[in-house]
């Protein structure tokens, strides 16, 4: 591999503006940088088809011509992934003769929040090696087997727009990536403001939205590349959300809203009646989200918060007529039973599927990210002292708070009815969701304390969550006109099934109760 060479000496490292100083102190330390020019930026991004871009090129909001500029960029890794591996990414990028070499720390959310970025001019395409950025740190030796991963090609159209008092620069990007003979196609919209409040950028957004569908976007153009490359998944899973100790409780919650979102919208377009687990997925990232909502509720309690919720809730409920019936036919024993179940089922994915789509969906989204990141909580003096608490001590509380109300309601299980049983089963979750939300906060034997803590409350989720399913079974066929199926009946449990489900509650909650806190 040819080494390029530099042209300007000037190291940039854009910020997290939204994540808080806390985590670019820390990875300022990581990579050794200590004198570097911080420049934060606010950006939102949003995704929409090659047909509603061309009805916003026709739209009097962009009627001013803009010239469109070619952008070439090629991205390096090592044959064995080293660098992704790490949490960075390495691009050449050229535009109208310009080379540029950025580096960026691709661990965070992508797509929602800035990220930390080092980007410096260069001669040819050859990547630099030197310490100005992490390359050398990170890969060692390794930096020399870096080689071309993907490329991606760009037709680049920027407008300069006024929204509500501020300069917000709008730039639609439509090309392709490439990796080998695969391709992916591109186009998006990225909004960045210039001048003026932040906000702007969320009333531009529903603006744009009114004349054509957009939806958040939070897949980066690294990660489109690598996808070419891998096998695609079916379903993704939550993440890790990167916490650590130097991060208030404020910075915290902007990442964990920013992780349930990445989460939902990486699984909304996978949903499909052949790939129900997708839906789960997409369900479970709305759970963690009203789950955060109330573990911080300490710090935000505002009315936007609950529209907000509420909308995540009726969202999540719309998924849950089609996860009901999945739930329900998972419990078929023979082709007949499941059969019965389709023509409900088609119906509920068509409905899951129109919803999604609908205004009021899409819209959702980047009202909740605008939330996390400029919501009234942020200037709240109530609870001014909350949000700058570091974000152990927050989570010491949360959880101790959480933990006390599962050990106290579950102690007299088999004397509970099903809605006492479900609000444990609620609380449950919260609980094992913020565990796993501050799980990184730790290390060492308080980490495995972690594991062995989360893995008894995921037990007694699970165990709750089949109670609950059998308490729910007759509603959910009752609601699509199938309660007196004979086929069906059987599917709703016996008294046998239930005492036998009670019990494995009871022992599980007792486990639960056994497990040492790992944040004490």
């Amino acid at each position: 591999m040819t080494q390029g060479k530099r042209s300007d000496a000037t190291t940039v490292l854009v910020g997290p503006d939204l994540a808080g100083a806390g985590y670019l102190s820390s990875l300022k330390a990581e990579v050794g940088l200590q004198n570097c020019a911080i420049i934060s930026t606010g950006t939102l991004r949003l995704e929409l088809t090659p047909e509603a871009a061309e009805v916003l090129i026709a739209s009097d909001l962009l009627s001013a011509q803009a010239r469109p500029v070619t952008v070439r960029a090629i991205y390096f890794d090592t044959p064995s992934r080293d660098l992704s591996a790490a949490g960075f990414t390495l691009q050449i990028r050229e535009a109208e003769g310009a080379w540029v070499q950025i580096v960026e720390a691709s661990a965070a959310p992508a797509g929602l929040f800035a990220l930390p970025e080092w980007r410096h001019r260069i001669k040819g395409e050859g990547p630099v090696i030197d310490d100005s950025t992490p390359l050398r740190a990170v890969l060692g030796s390794r930096a020399h087997h870096l080689a071309p991963a993907f490329q991606l090609e760009l037709a680049r159209q920027e407008w300069q727009l006024q929204s509500d008092g501020a300069e917000v620069v709008l730039t639609l990007e439509r090309g392709e990536i490439m990796a080998g003979d695969r391709r992916a196609p591109i186009c998006e919209l990225v909004l960045t403001i210039g001048h003026g409040p932040a906000s702007a950028l969320y009333s531009l957004a529903r603006r744009l939205d009114e004349l054509a569908p957009l939806r958040l976007g939070v897949v980066s153009e690294a990660e489109r590349g690598f996808r070419l490359i891998d096998p695609l998944p079916l379903i993704h899973k939550a993440g890790q959300v990167a916490l650590n100790d130097d991060m208030t409780a404020a910075d915290s919650f902007r990442l964990i809203v920013a992780a349930c979102l990445r989460q939902f919208r990486l699984n909304e377009p996978l949903i499909s009646p052949a790939n129900p687990e997708a839906l789960h997925q997409a369900r479970v990232a709305l759970r963690r989200l009203r789950s955060a909502f109330s573990l911080f509720r300490p710090m935000l309690g505002d009315d936007q918060l609950t529209r907000l919720s509420e909308e995540s809730q009726w969202l999540a409920a719309v998924l849950g007529e089609a996860r009901d019936i999945d739930v329900l036919q998972a419990r078929c024993t023979t082709e007949d039973q499941r059969q019965r179940l389709q023509p409900a089922r088609r119906t509920a994915y068509d409905r899951a599927e129109a919803v999604l789509a609908s205004r009021r969906a899409r819209i959702l989204m980047p009202d909740l990210v605008e939330y996390a990141a400029l919501g009234p909580w942020c200037a709240l003096p109530s609870a001014a002292e909350v949000r700058q608490t570091p974000i152990r001590e927050f989570a010491g509380s949360a959880l101790d708070r959480y933990r006390r109300k599962v050990k106290k309601d579950g102690a007299d299980l088999s004397e509970l009815g099903d809605a006492a049983l479900h609000e444990i089963r609620k609380d449950a979750k919260k609980l094992r969701y913020g565990a796993e939300f501050f799980v990184p906060l730790f290390r060492g034997k308080r980490r495995r304390r972690a594991a062995r803590f989360v893995a008894a409350l995921a037990e007694l989720q699970d165990q709750l969550g089949a109670l609950n399913d059998l308490a729910t079974a007759s509603a959910t066929l009752a609601r699509i006109g199938l309660a007196d199926d004979p086929a069906l009946i059987r599917l709703t449990g016996s008294d046998k099934e239930r005492r036998a489900l009670i019990k494995a509650v009871a022992e599980a909650h007792e486990a639960f109760v056994d497990a040492r806190r790992f944040w004490r």
